[in-house]
């Protein structure tokens, strides 16, 4: 077995019949599309496949649809979807309530006349396994709400002759309970042959009062019987100015209604049914994770202009097919699939019907239609309608707008009543509701017993628009403290719902325009600029003296501090070989000979290091080559240094605190949050769950924001949001203008603001839908913004020199900033610390060089005899001192110690191994008569400090200062000596003379 084979196991295959009328091509092709969508993604049907096999029949003929579905049962389907009229729907039901098959039904009607519901045939046994996809007709619910709003007490209806006129039953029981006067009129084809009978059968009389009946009516015609009736009806002077007609039908496009509004003379109203479309184009196209053909779902494309109702709810019935077959392989209650042959009396129907029946029932899908689910009574019941007019003015019959909408859950919303203010609104009084938002709006200081009074830059605008129109308002805070939301029940909360409720007729505040809320109530053109922003606490400067250090890591620089001592050891030893080749005395012209000790190795190698360079003792090609390679190991680490700390003082110059939503979302010090049920939870939502968005920032974002559905990030209110972020680690993201007024009224001047301040979208005035005061409020507002009003109270509530300087805080510049003491007092410190160790160290040694070892001196001079003094010099001579060299400083040796050397050899001897400087014994006697020179030689005694005994190191000078040393200041004299035998030297016995070596 292959793979391929292996793989082709597990997908599991669902066949599924279709049975589509032969007019309706685009039925076709997308039923054929949905599939191909399935298949393509992964999201809702993962190892399984739908199989179709799709059957045309005539239209509208039950004996075909019949045959056609016992041939698809006959090769076996787990469910039948079909787009036909009424007449095959119900023989179509018939067959599938009996061989147990789920029925999809979507009524078409192909004609463009308005659709009637079919009538069903009940099912023998109560089991009704005919589904209708598309919801019940809900035009009369429509036309009975608009006619009482519209306050019609008499009111003519012309329906199309290919209109079931059965339809209109419910609609006329209403009017009549409600007391309308309503009449009936068929339209034939042929609306020319209409008009020319009403004038050859009615009398002049009778004419005038069919016209004035004519007023008020409701048009149940195809688009194009509409615009051929509306057309005859003005040419024959039939239709005045004053007149006001509705057309209603489910499926009318924009193009159309253009034409019937330029042909209609007076005003002109439609009713037609819309869905919803996503003004995101991000996710436009996705429906619960389901990628959707951007055929279907871009307008752009121009496709889904062309497709009629019924193809939308046919893609819509294939998602429920596919999410239905999921859930059962889920709850593995899945149920092999057998062929039945409908045309035996003795088949019995499939035993998996009704399990298949109950989880279609059950489910619920969001398509290109909106919600679907069949959870009432086995039919779709959600469906919204749009009412479009048009009103009396100079420009009638051109400017079409929606005044209201009409859904299954809430009915209508909006205003139909004509209320004309086109040029003031002198002795109005308007009921506005508002929410606390700072700095938009904020109660005033108010006086006991008199209305509360609001302050805030909203309040000045809506101040200047109420001065400029002549209008009063009263105002009232909303209840529950919302901007306002759609709730599960389909309702809104805060102020929207006010508005919506028809409590209010404005609403004022820090409230956003979405496309979400244009649905359902009005706004007014924007007054400002809206963006999303992030408040946090200022981030504290961290001081780091030492960061000249960073550009290498530790390991780096104790390597480099291990390679000193080892190099300074290195250059030590080759030395010491130079100098062993080197031990015969230089000739005349030869350099002498350099010793180096160890602590001048490491000096050496230090001073290159830091390219300070050093004594020059490179004889040898060892020595070269060695000091060659750490010249250029300390010229790659300098180099390395010097461009590592410009790159790393060029980012830490950079804060590294969060500016955009990309920091935010890779942080994890701060936790960050909105207000619940707001634009911006909602925004952060749509963003954070759109599978197609590239970048990861915003699913991370809404990971963190939703944290145990949004209780613990989010907040309830921007005032919390505040408080938190002076309180804890936190990252409040609220709009921009709120934020940035916070920070700049912050008492303590801690807080700061970042985030994009580009945005598409902005504040506006919210009005109940269909309101007449919409246009001039835009209208002013517009002309606040052209003077500079508008800008002048920004001004005033957001000055960019307030307590708080926001700008001190935005972005570095570009040219970059100066360097801080904090970040090169690591320098200071070091030339600090090696100044303090140079002042210790000059310590140790004056204390160590000191005297240390004085012992009393006698308190006059001794009597030396300069032979002795001669034999103990030569005998120092030939000892172990030999092999060390008498430095150049000065020796003071007591006459005292002299006496008690011995005698040794020849002193000439004893200095092959020394250098020519030496020790010269000089006397400073009294002259007098007969006392002179004593002939003699010059000692020279190559003795070293360090190798003499403590006697001979230290200085003991007599009182008279007789003493022996070598002086640096006078030139020493040389004297001769002979041995005296017996007796001593006659000038030493004189205790007024003293002798100086």
């Amino acid at each position: 077995m292959t793979v391929n084979d292996v793989l082709i196991t597990h997908i599991l295959f669902h066949p599924t019949g279709a049975i589509f009328e032969q007019n309706a091509i685009r039925d076709d092709e997308v039923f054929q599309l949905a599939i191909s969508d399935l298949s393509l993604n992964d999201d809702i049907l993962q190892s399984e496949r739908i199989t179709h096999s799709i059957k045309l029949i005539e239209p509208n003929n039950p004996f075909q649809a019949v045959q056609e579905a016992c041939e698809l049962m006959n090769q076996g389907i787990l469910a039948l979807v079909s787009s036909t009229g009424c007449a095959a729907a119900n023989a179509l039901q018939s067959l599938t309530d009996a061989m147990h098959i789920p029925h999809l039904f979507i009524q078409r009607n192909g004609d463009g006349t308005p659709r009637a519901e079919c009538q069903l045939n009940p099912s023998p046994d109560g089991e009704r396994y005919t589904l209708a996809a598309r919801p019940p007709v809900r035009l009369n619910d429509v036309m009975i709400t608009l006619v009482s709003e519209l306050r019609w007490q008499k009111f003519i209806v012309f329906y199309d002759s290919e209109y079931d006129v059965r339809g209109l039953r419910g609609f006329l029981d209403q009017a009549s309970r409600m007391g309308l006067d309503v009449s009936l009129q068929q339209v034939d084809r042929n609306v020319t042959k209409v008009f020319s009978t009403l004038f050859s059968t009615m009398r002049m009389e009778e004419l005038n009062h069919y016209r004035d009946t004519l007023r008020r009516a409701i048009l149940l015609l195809s688009p194009r019987t509409a615009q051929v009736f509306i057309h005859q009806a003005v040419e024959t002077n039939l239709a005045s100015k004053d007149s006001h007609w509705v057309y209603a039908n489910e499926e009318v496009s924009d193009t159309e209604i253009m034409e019937l509004v330029h042909s209609a003379l007076g005003r002109m109203t439609v009713i037609r049914q819309i869905f919803p479309l996503w003004r995101d184009t991000n996710i436009r196209c996705i429906r619960n994770n389901h990628r959707i053909s951007s055929l279907l779902c871009d307008p752009q494309e121009g496709y889904l202009q062309s497709l009629e109702v019924s193809s939308l709810y046919l893609y819509d019935s294939v998602l429920m097919l596919a999410n239905a077959f999921y859930r059962k392989l889920e709850d593995r209650k899945w149920h092999s699939m057998a062929s039945l042959n409908c045309m035996r009396k003795s088949t019995k129907p499939w035993n998996g019907g009704w399990s298949m029946l109950d989880t279609i029932q059950k489910g619920r899908i969001s398509g290109l239609t909106g919600l679907m689910d069949f959870r009432s009574n086995g039919a779709n019941s959600h469906v919204q309608f749009e009412i479009l007019g048009t009103s009396y003015s100079e420009t009638f019959g051109k400017d079409v707008k929606r005044l209201a909408t009409w859904d299954s859950d809430r009915g209508l919303n909006g205003s139909l009543r004509e209320n004309r203010a086109e040029h003031g609104m002198q002795g109005i009084t308007l009921k506005v509701v508002t929410l606390l938002e700072e700095p938009f709006v904020m109660v005033a200081e108010n006086i006991l017993g008199q209305p509360k009074r609001y302050k805030g830059f909203s309040i000045d605008v809506l101040d200047a628009l109420a001065k400029i129109l002549g209008f009063k308002y009263e105002m009232y805070q909303v209840a529950d403290g919302k901007y306002g939301s759609p709730q599960a029940n389909g309702s809104w909360n805060g102020m929207i719902g006010e508005l919506i409720g028809k409590r209010a007729d404005v609403a004022i505040s820090a409230i956003t325009i979405t496309p979400e809320r244009e649905n359902v109530v009005d706004f007014s053109k924007r007054y400002l600029d809206y963006s999303v922003g992030i408040l946090m606490t200022k981030t504290e400067e961290r001081l780091n003296i030492f960061s000249l250090l960073a550009p290498f890591d530790l390991a780096v620089w104790a390597c480099i501090a291990a390679a000193i001592p080892v190099v300074g050891v290195m250059v030590f030893l080759l030395r010491r070989v130079q100098s062993v080749r080197t031990q015969n005395p230089p000739g005349p012209h030869q350099p002498a000979p350099v010793t180096t000790s160890f602590q001048s190795a490491i000096w050496i190698v230090y001073g290159a290091f830091v390219q300070q360079g050093g004594e020059s003792f490179m004889s040898s090609m060892a020595l070269r080559i060695a000091m060659g390679s750490w010249w250029l190991f300390t010229l790659i680490v300098c180099s390395s240094y010097t461009a590592n700390l410009a790159a790393y003082l060029t980012v830490s110059r950079m804060d590294n605190a969060v500016r955009t939503f990309q920091d935010l979302s890779k942080q994890t010090e701060l936790s960050y949050g909105t207000v619940r049920d707001s634009a911006v939870f909602e925004y952060f939502r749509v963003k954070g769950t759109n599978p197609l968005e590239q970048d990861s920032t915003f699913a991370e974002l809404w990971r963190t924001i939703n944290k145990n559905q949004g209780q613990d990030n989010s907040v309830t209110s921007p005032a919390e949001g505040i408080r938190k972020v002076k309180r804890d680690p936190y990252a409040f993201l609220w709009d921009m203008a709120v934020l940035e007024y916070a920070a700049l009224t912050d008492d303590d001047c801690t807080l700061v603001v970042t985030g994009n301040s580009m945005s598409s979208k902005g504040y506006g005035l919210a009005l109940q839908h269909g309101s007449p005061y919409r246009d001039l409020f835009s209208q002013k507002i517009l002309d606040l913004q052209e003077k500079g009003d508008l800008d002048i109270l920004k001004q005033k509530w957001w000055p960019r020199k307030g307590r708080c300087d926001l700008d001190k805080h935005a972005e570095p510049q570009p040219e970059g900033r100066a360097l801080r003491l904090h970040s090169f007092a690591g320098v200071f410190c070091i030339l600090a610390a090696g100044l303090l160790l140079a002042c210790l160290v000059a310590a140790l040694e004056s204390w160590w060089n000191g005297p240390r070892c004085q012992r009393a001196q006698p308190k006059e001079d001794k009597e030396v005899n300069l032979e002795q003094v001669h034999q103990r010099l030569s005998g120092l001579m030939e000892d172990d001192l030999a092999h060390t060299q008498l430095p150049g400083q000065s020796l003071e040796i007591s006459a005292l110690d002299m006496g008690s050397m011995r005698p040794q050899q020849s002193s000439q001897e004893a200095m092959r191994d020394f250098p020519p400087g030496g020790l010269s014994v000089t006397s400073f006697l009294q002259e007098g008569p007969g006392v002179g020179r004593v002939p003699g030689r010059s000692l020279p005694l190559p003795l070293s400090s360090s190798t003499l005994p403590p006697s001979m190191r230290c200085k003991h000078r007599a009182p008279n200062g007789g003493l022996f040393r070598q002086s640096p200041v006078k030139t020493p004299m040389p004297i001769s000596y002979q041995a005296v035998p017996g007796g001593p030297i006659p000038e030493a016995i004189d205790p007024s003379h003293g002798t100086s070596i």
